[in-house]
């Protein structure tokens, strides 16, 4: 499925009624070496631009912000032990959260690859 994208960095996966949701690989490179990945929002129905996690590089802190509404439904357990994943590859193993999809009219407000291209330029 086509990735959609935040301002925030976010991008957002649709799997059906799922939404994968990590940061992109100009957020990633933007940290530098991640060091820790903090998500105890398991469970829990958040608003689109909540903060659902924090990231922790060596320099600084980032929150994480849902890209639209849902309930988190899954961590990246993995991601507990590999934090590095999310900078190897944000994408693929690196994802964040699932989420499950509150209102999939949301998706139509965020950006397309073309648009965060130039968000990013």
């Amino acid at each position: 499925a086509e990735l959609k994208y935040t301002k925030d960095h976010e991008w957002v996966r649709v799997e059906g009624d799922t939404a994968i949701i990590g940061i992109t690989e100009f957020a990633q490179s933007e940290l530098g070496d991640i060091v820790f990945v903090e998500i105890e929002t398991e469970g829990e129905t958040l608003d689109a631009e909540e903060v659902f996690g924090s990231i922790e590089a060596v320099k600084t802190v980032s929150d994480l912000f849902m890209p639209i509404s849902g309930e988190v439904t899954e961590f990246n357990e993995n991601l507990e032990a590999n934090p590095e994943v999310v900078n190897s590859d944000p994408y693929g193993d690196g994802w964040m959260v699932k989420i499950a999809v509150s209102d999939a009219s949301q998706l139509d407000g965020l950006l397309s690859a073309e648009a965060y291209a130039d968000l990013i330029k």
